[in-house]
């Protein structure tokens, strides 16, 4: 197999000029790839998502265990190349999934299926793509999710935006990660329902500990998986927290 490389798509957004590529990596036997680059820096890769999934996976899990066992409305926060709300799909329960993404370009890649996962985030009846600002929904305090019903709660919010609560794709992010925002975020999850955040860092305590003066508890998961660069395990977090 050839080297391949192509560049499928390049747009501006807000955050600046996004970009999607597919790939062929010769260190793993010319193995196709999707990158995402925003300017110059890598965003993700199809190559590591087995924490994205996860995030989907234990938010889920954590919903049942507290009793929320169909029926589920739940939102995404971040589209990207959509593992985490595949994910969410593939469990019968979810009933309607909203996904909440700033920027068009990454909405138009999954409508115009050019990504690994197709287009099944724009065709699946239960799946919503929305195009607004995750953290301006979830912190406003006379609107939820909805626009139709602004004071509908739901099940739960998988949140996979930024690198983590340290590290913001967006300056302006971080002003989410405060008590004062979470607790906006929480009002707009039923009682039992859950908050579940990716993050590429290992579990940090201090966020951990804001979580938990939000929530009734919160569990901080590592995530590792093999890293065929460094031949060795690489680690993400996933922090799953409840709502009163």
């Amino acid at each position: 197999m050839s080297f391949v490389f192509e560049e499928l798509d390049n747009q501006p957004s807000p955050l600046g000029d996004i970009s999607l590529r597919r790939r062929s990596e010769p260190r793993l036997n010319n193995k196709i790839i999707f990158e995402v680059k925003l300017g110059d820096e890598f965003l993700m890769s199809s190559l590591f998502v087995e924490a994205e999934e996860q995030l989907s996976a234990l938010g889920l899990a954590t919903l049942k265990k507290n009793g929320h066992q169909k029926d589920l409305e739940i939102v995404v926060g971040g589209l990207g190349l959509g593992y985490t709300a595949v994910e969410a799909l593939k469990d019968p329960a979810v009933k309607m999934m909203r996904v909440v993404d700033i920027m068009q370009p990454v909405i138009s890649w999954h409508q115009r299926g050019l990504l690994p996962v197709g287009d099944i985030l724009a065709t699946d009846p239960r799946s919503e793509l929305v195009e607004g600002d995750f953290f301006k929904l979830a912190t406003a305090s006379d609107s939820g999710f909805d626009q139709s019903q602004p004071q509908k709660k739901v099940h739960a919010i998988l949140l996979d935006i930024d690198h983590s609560p340290s590290h913001w794709l967006n300056d302006a992010n971080q002003d989410f990660y405060t008590e004062e925002s979470l607790t906006k975020l929480a009002a707009k999850i039923c009682s039992g329902g859950v908050f579940a955040l990716w993050s590429n860092e290992l579990p940090d305590t201090q966020f951990s500990d804001l979580l938990k003066r939000v929530f009734i508890n919160c569990e901080a998961h590592t995530i590792s998986f093999p890293n065929p660069y460094t031949s060795e395990e690489s680690y993400n977090s996933v922090y799953v927290a409840t709502v009163q």
